[in-house]
């Protein structure tokens, strides 16, 4: 199907979903899940296809970000039927009140329409929209990246199969062909068929979508994100913290890229930052991180030069761009400059500092002895998530159902008019 084709069987399926009630919803949700986990052996072929087209193109690690297998695809189902056991987001009154007319006034949640979702090469993203889409009431329209356009295409093409069996409409899922630039343009331009589009991937395609959008665009976040040692840290669980944010997946958003260790503490920190990062990691045959030093660290520990731009990029890999500050004004200052507005953390045992931190630190995500790692829908209590959002209207941080609807007032009156 031509985009143009996809965008109106999307705009003719709204009405249709919009009505459906909660049961149904969760219905067609279990179908879906149920239908993924029956046709993965189709869906790990199709990876497979991905995995193999991919390979030498692309790091390592992004490889881990596109592959599947039986684990990752039920995780998918299960994210699917936590969405469907969360309360329905549509209906909810938001306020009521009888206005000095005497009307009672009710601000009440509803869908937002079709949203279009613009991604990269995550399979899973495909069923975590799609669910949140469903469960919100609104028709999605999927455009993944080329290297998992197979992948995508089956995942959808199962989810579509379990909504048929169960007797519901299968166009209220939708899925482009198109993965060129022409594809995304195609949306970003779609006023009158798509309500709000939302970029979900790394910068280059995030800005394109913010720049040259016509329809509604909500901003998700690049990660570039920050962790501060404090001179007053807990050294043990800064180590812990840190080791967790950079190595437990570094290819995703929430992921460290940049530490900040106060002067106070760095000749003796850095030390145990370089063991735990890279000596204990060759020893145990893992692959070491890369750090990235500022000239203070570097006269401290071995490690590669670091240059301004390290500060402002998002390695999504085994890299950590490190630099010694005086102390937490600085470190807010530092993150003010580069950061995305993403995630941020301190690590400290002084209430002060730490409450200087969250207090000066503008980001969607402001942790005190914790990782970065923890932003993301599921940990969040939403299920899953649309994306997290770095921008200050309407949402912020993890997108979950009641970031996908938006509000109408319904008015009851007998007979008022007004004079």
């Amino acid at each position: 199907m031509t985009t143009q084709e996809i965008l109106k069987d999307a705009k003719n399926a709204k009405s249709y979903l919009a009505t459906l009630g909660a049961v149904e919803k969760n219905k067609a949700l279990c179908a879906m899940a149920d239908a993924l986990e029956t046709e993965y052996d189709s869906i790990l072929a199709e990876n497979a296809l991905d995995l193999d087209a991919a390979r030498g193109t692309v790091s390592d690690v992004m490889l881990d970000r596109l592959m599947l297998d039986q684990a990752r695809i039920k995780a998918m189902a299960d994210g699917i039927r936590e969405v469907a056991a969360l309360p329905d987001p549509v209906g909810r009154i938001l306020t009521q009140r009888t206005t000095a007319d005497g009307l009672m006034l009710k601000k009440v949640s509803v869908p937002i329409g079709v949203i279009a979702i613009i991604y990269e090469s995550r399979p899973n993203v495909t069923s975590d929209a799609a669910a949140l889409c469903i469960k919100s009431g609104n028709v999605c329209i999927l455009r993944g990246g080329k290297e998992a356009y197979r992948s995508s295409h089956a995942i959808v093409n199962a989810m579509k199969n379990g909504l048929t069996k169960a007797g519901f409409r299968a166009d209220i899922i939708q899925i482009l062909d198109d993965t060129t630039r022409t594809g995304a343009a195609e949306l970003m331009k779609a006023s009158g068929y798509v309500d709000l589009l939302i970029p979900r991937g790394g910068a280059g395609l995030i800005r394109s979508c913010v720049e040259n959008a016509t329809v509604p665009c909500i901003e998700t976040g690049t990660g570039i994100c920050t962790v501060y040692v404090d001179q007053y840290a807990d050294q043990a669980k800064a180590l812990g913290i840190i080791e967790n944010a950079k190595t437990q997946r570094p290819s995703v958003c929430n992921a460290e890229e940049t530490l900040l260790v106060s002067r106070d503490i760095a000749k003796e920190f850095l030390p145990k930052l370089k063991k735990v990062l890279v000596d204990d990691r060759i020893a145990a045959g893992r692959q070491p991180v890369e750090l990235r030093l500022c000239q203070e660290a570097l006269a401290i520990i071995p490690g590669t030069p670091a240059t301004e731009k390290d500060f402002d990029t998002e390695f999504l890999d085994y890299i950590l761009a490190v630099k010694v500050v005086s102390c937490v004004k600085e470190a807010a200052e530092h993150i003010a400059q580069h950061s995305t507005h993403h995630s941020e953390a301190i690590i400290t045992e002084n209430k002060e500092n730490a409450d200087y931190f969250t207090a000066h630190v503008d980001s969607a995500a402001v942790y005190v002895n914790a990782s970065t790692r923890f932003t993301d829908g599921g940990k969040f209590g939403l299920g899953c998530e649309m994306g997290i959002s770095t921008q200050r209207l309407h949402a912020r941080g993890p997108m979950g159902l009641e970031e996908l609807t938006s509000y109408k007032y319904v008015i009851t009156g007998n007979g008022q008019v007004r004079k």
